[in-house]
C-alpha cells in the first residue's frame, strides 16, 4: 500500500482490523480454501465490475459455453452475477471503506438521506442498475439473503464493520485473510504485526479488489489458466469525466479547469483504441504488471476494452478463452 493510499485510508483499516479481531472465529482461514474444490479443473474465470462488463455482457458467454471453471467474483460484481441467477463459486472483498463496499451486498441501513451525501453509485460507469439505488438495493438485500449461505467470501480482516456485518448475517461461508498494507519484512512493519495478532494469510492484492480475486486464483486456489473480465483500469473515451471513480477528488486536486492534466490517455493497440485512466489505475496497472511476471498461471486479459495489457498478459477475446478452457 503506497504512502499516499496509507494516508488515506490508514486509520480506517487499522481500526477495521481491531473491531474485527473478535469476529475471526466465524469463519476459517483463507488456507483452508486449498482444501475446498472451487470450480472444476485448471481454470478461472475473475469478474470484476469495470465499465466494460456492461458493454460485453461476459456472463452471456460464459453461460453459453458451459464452463465449469472457478468463477470469481469481485464484491463489486456479485450484484451482476446474481442478477442473472449465477452464484460465483467464490466473492473477493478487500475495500475498507466504512459505508460503499456494503452497498454491494445489500445494505440494511440505506435511506433516501445516505443517498442525498454520495452520489459514488449513480455517478460511475460501472453497473447501471444503481441509478435507481434505493430499487436495486432492495432486490440485492433479497438475493443476498437467498443465497448467502451457497457463496463463498474471501473476506479481509480489515473489512468494515457494516460488511462482516452483512456477510455473517446472510450466512456466507467465511476465508478471512490480510490485505498486505506495507513491506512485512520492514522494521515495525504493520502487516507483520497484523499476521502475528490475527494468524490469517496475508497476500499482496495489488491494491484493488480486482487483482486481489487474481491473486486468489493464482496463489490460493492454484488455477492454471485465469481470465479476466471487468478489469479495465480505466474509462472509455466516450465517458465524460464526471462518471469516473476519481472525479471529485481530482477536482478538488486541481479543478475543472485542469482536468485533462491529471487524466491520461493510453490507445491500446489490441483494440486500436483510446481509452483513459486515472493516476490511481494507472498505479494498479503498473502494480499489475510486476505481479504478473511472478505468477505461475498464465493470464488471460479477456475485458475487452481498457488499459490493462503488457509483458505476461495473453490480451485475448471471451470467445477465444472459453473455446480453449471451457
Amino acid at each position: 500500500m503506497g504512502d499516499f493510499t496509507w494516508h488515506r485510508v490508514g486509520e480506517m483499516v487499522i481500526d477495521n482490523f481491531e473491531r474485527n479481531l473478535p469476529k475471526l472465529t466465524s469463519g476459517q482461514s483463507l488456507a483452508k480454501l486449498r482444501d475446498v474444490s472451487v470450480g472444476q479443473g485448471d481454470g478461472a474465470i475473475i469478474l470484476a465490475a469495470g465499465p466494460s462488463i456492461h458493454r460485453q455482457k461476459p456472463l452471456e458467454k460464459i453461460l453459453a459455453a458451459g464452463f465449469k471453471g472457478a468463477l470469481i467474483a469481485t464484491e463489486s460484481s456479485m450484484a451482476y452475477c446474481l442478477r442473472n441467477d449465477v452464484v460465483p463459486d467464490l466473492v473477493v472483498t478487500t475495500d475498507p471503506h466504512s459505508d460503499r463496499i456494503v452497498r454491494w451486498f445489500g445494505d440494511p441501513d440505506l435511506t433516501s438521506e445516505k443517498l442525498a451525501q454520495d452520489d459514488y453509485f449513480r455517478r460511475q460507469d460501472m453497473d447501471e442498475k444503481f441509478a435507481d439505488e434505493i430499487k436495486t438495493n432492495e432486490l440485492l438485500l433479497d438475493k443476498v439473503n437467498t443465497h448467502g449461505k451457497d457463496i463463498k467470501i474471501a473476506l479481509a480482516t480489515t473489512s468494515s464493520q457494516a460488511v462482516v456485518d452483512r456477510v455473517l448475517d446472510s450466512g456466507m461461508q467465511i476465508f478471512w485473510w490480510s490485505p498486505l498494507v506495507d513491506d512485512p519484512d520492514l522494521p515495525n512493519s504493520r502487516s507483520r504485526d497484523m499476521f502475528k495478532r490475527c494468524r490469517m494469510p496475508a497476500m499482496n492484492a495489488g491494491g484493488n479488489v480486482g487483482a486481489a480475486a487474481w491473486m486468489m486464483a493464482d496463489a490460493v486456489l492454484g488455477k492454471k489458466h485465469v481470465a479476466l473480465t471487468g478489469i479495465d483500469f480505466g474509462y472509455y473515451g466516450d465517458t465524460p469525466y464526471r462518471n469516473t471513480q476519481y472525479y471529485h477528488e481530482a477536482l478538488d486536486l486541481v479543478g475543472e479547469d485542469r482536468l485533462d492534466e491529471v487524466y491520461i490517455h493510453i490507445y491500446n493497440p489490441y483494440l486500436e483504441t483510446w481509452f483513459y485512466t486515472d493516476p490511481a489505475y494507472a498505479w494498479y496497472r503498473e502494480i499489475f504488471l510486476e505481479m504478473v511476471q511472478d505468477a505461475d498461471c498464465e493470464t488471460y486479459n479477456c475485458t475487452e476494452g481498457g488499459i490493462l495489457f503488457g509483458d505476461g498478459i495473453h490480451f485475448v477475446s471471451l470467445d477465444s478463452f472459453l473455446t480453449d478452457h471451457a
